[in-house]
């Protein structure tokens, strides 16, 4: 899916306020992206969002500053954040909902496992054009654990 950046103060405001509410309503996740010889750089971000706690399913986003593309970084997080997924919060599935164009997050999300789901046409408006959204999801590997630390929040029947 494509995302605007931020073009003011205001915009970065309200996407951290957006972060922070996530959180403080169990609903998503997000860290920063960083470079490891400059960590108070923020250079992306990435995160779980729209958290479907009763299925054990959330959907992975992520943004990277276009001058760090295509070293791995973007990799490198997916992987983390996948793992820490299933492992910690106790995922059975995570999707990724892209724009069918973006080649190169195509063949990360490949590359880390996921498998084309879905493809939806025109199913959202930016500026002013109607795009495709194509789907990509990866299962937890094994069998998926009831006694779930998801959030820290036990799921309510």
């Amino acid at each position: 899916m494509i995302k605007k950046r931020a073009a003011s103060i205001a915009d970065a405001e309200a996407f951290i306020n957006r972060i922070i509410q996530l959180l403080n309503i169990n609903d998503g996740i997000t860290w920063a992206i960083a470079l490891n010889n400059k960590p108070e750089t923020l250079i992306g971000t990435i995160g779980c969002w729209r958290l479907i706690k009763e299925h054990y399913r959330a959907e992975i986003r992520y943004m990277l500053q276009p001058e760090f593309w295509q070293q791995g970084i973007r990799k490198e997080a997916l992987n983390a954040v996948v793992n820490y997924s299933f492992n910690t919060l106790k995922l059975h599935s995570i999707d990724a909902q892209i724009n069918p164009e973006n080649t190169a997050s195509i063949a990360i999300l490949t590359s880390a496992g996921f498998i084309k789901e879905g493809y939806f046409k025109e199913n959202f408006l930016f500026n002013g054009k109607f795009g495709d959204t194509a789907v990509y999801s990866k299962l937890q590997n094994g069998i998926l654990q009831t006694s779930s630390h998801f959030l820290n929040i036990p799921i309510i029947s």
